[in-house]
Protein backbone atom coordinates (compact mmCIF):
# COMPACT_ATOMS: atom_id res chain seq x y z
CA UNK A 1 0.00 0.00 0.00
CA UNK A 2 1.23 3.78 -0.84
CA UNK A 3 0.75 6.39 1.52
CA UNK A 4 -1.49 7.60 -0.38
CA UNK A 5 -3.95 4.90 -0.70
CA UNK A 6 -3.62 4.84 3.08
CA UNK A 7 -4.21 8.78 3.46
CA UNK A 8 -7.48 7.97 1.24
CA UNK A 9 -8.75 5.44 4.02
CA UNK A 10 -7.77 7.28 6.91
CA UNK A 11 -11.22 9.23 8.34
CA UNK A 12 -12.26 12.14 9.92
CA UNK A 13 -10.09 11.64 13.12
CA UNK A 14 -6.95 12.49 11.03
CA UNK A 15 -5.56 15.73 9.79
CA UNK A 16 -2.70 16.08 7.23
CA UNK A 17 -0.16 18.13 8.63
CA UNK A 18 2.36 17.92 5.42
CA UNK A 19 2.22 15.40 2.61
CA UNK A 20 5.49 14.43 1.85
CA UNK A 21 5.74 14.53 -2.45
CA UNK A 22 6.60 11.15 -3.16
CA UNK A 23 3.34 9.54 -1.55
CA UNK A 24 2.31 8.24 -4.36
CA UNK A 25 5.16 6.00 -4.49
CA UNK A 26 6.05 5.05 -1.04
CA UNK A 27 5.41 1.97 0.13
CA UNK A 28 4.62 1.15 3.66
CA UNK A 29 6.11 -0.99 5.47
CA UNK A 30 4.94 -1.17 8.61
CA UNK A 31 4.05 0.89 11.71
CA UNK A 32 6.64 1.54 14.42
CA UNK A 33 5.55 3.16 17.98
CA UNK A 34 8.03 4.62 20.15
CA UNK A 35 8.29 7.95 22.16
CA UNK A 36 12.16 8.03 22.78
CA UNK A 37 14.28 9.89 19.83
CA UNK A 38 17.33 7.81 20.14
CA UNK A 39 15.54 4.28 20.26
CA UNK A 40 13.73 5.86 17.24
CA UNK A 41 16.54 6.75 15.90
CA UNK A 42 18.50 3.26 15.58
CA UNK A 43 15.13 1.24 15.07
CA UNK A 44 12.70 3.21 13.10
CA UNK A 45 12.29 0.89 9.80
CA UNK A 46 12.75 2.41 6.61
CA UNK A 47 9.20 3.35 4.95
CA UNK A 48 7.05 2.49 8.27
CA UNK A 49 4.65 4.92 9.43
CA UNK A 50 6.01 5.62 13.26
CA UNK A 51 3.28 6.87 15.98
CA UNK A 52 4.55 8.82 18.80
CA UNK A 53 3.75 11.33 20.76
CA UNK A 54 6.72 13.71 19.85
CA UNK A 55 5.52 16.90 17.73
CA UNK A 56 8.92 18.23 17.58
CA UNK A 57 11.48 19.39 15.32
CA UNK A 58 13.79 16.72 16.70
CA UNK A 59 11.21 14.09 15.34
CA UNK A 60 11.38 15.43 12.00
CA UNK A 61 15.28 14.89 11.86
CA UNK A 62 14.90 11.02 12.94
CA UNK A 63 12.02 10.85 10.30
CA UNK A 64 14.72 12.24 8.01
CA UNK A 65 17.66 10.00 8.84
CA UNK A 66 15.27 6.71 9.21
CA UNK A 67 13.56 7.28 5.99
CA UNK A 68 10.28 6.16 7.53
CA UNK A 69 7.18 6.97 5.48
CA UNK A 70 5.27 9.10 7.81
CA UNK A 71 5.04 10.28 11.39
CA UNK A 72 1.67 10.60 13.02
CA UNK A 73 1.64 12.59 16.30
CA UNK A 74 -1.16 10.47 18.58
CA UNK A 75 -2.92 11.48 21.85
CA UNK A 76 -3.49 15.28 20.16
CA UNK A 77 -0.37 16.28 21.19
CA UNK A 78 0.78 19.26 19.86
CA UNK A 79 2.91 19.68 17.00
CA UNK A 80 4.83 22.67 17.31
CA UNK A 81 5.30 25.41 14.31
CA UNK A 82 9.04 25.09 13.97
CA UNK A 83 8.42 21.22 13.16
CA UNK A 84 5.85 21.84 10.89
CA UNK A 85 7.74 24.12 9.11
CA UNK A 86 10.67 21.43 8.85
CA UNK A 87 8.87 18.48 7.75
CA UNK A 88 7.83 20.78 4.56
CA UNK A 89 11.25 21.73 3.87
CA UNK A 90 12.35 17.87 4.67
CA UNK A 91 9.56 16.43 2.81
CA UNK A 92 8.57 14.13 5.62
CA UNK A 93 4.44 13.19 5.88
CA UNK A 94 2.99 14.75 9.24
CA UNK A 95 -0.96 13.43 10.24
CA UNK A 96 -2.08 14.30 13.54
CA UNK A 97 -4.97 12.33 15.64
CA UNK A 98 -6.14 12.33 19.64
CA UNK A 99 -6.34 8.77 19.06
CA UNK A 100 -4.54 6.83 21.56
CA UNK A 101 -0.89 5.66 20.37
CA UNK A 102 -1.96 2.12 20.33
CA UNK A 103 -5.67 2.60 18.43
CA UNK A 104 -3.62 4.76 16.01
CA UNK A 105 -1.48 2.04 15.79
CA UNK A 106 -3.78 -0.57 15.32
CA UNK A 107 -5.95 1.05 12.66
CA UNK A 108 -2.70 1.79 10.65
CA UNK A 109 -1.68 -1.93 11.21
CA UNK A 110 -4.76 -2.94 9.87
CA UNK A 111 -4.92 -0.89 6.81
CA UNK A 112 -1.81 -1.62 5.76
CA UNK A 113 -1.90 -5.47 6.24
Amino acid sequence: MTLTELISKLDERFTIINLSDDADQRQLSKVFCCDLLSFAMARNPADSVWVTVMGNVNTIGVMSLTDGAAVIIAENAAIDEIAAKKAVEQNIAVIKTALPVFETALTIHELIK
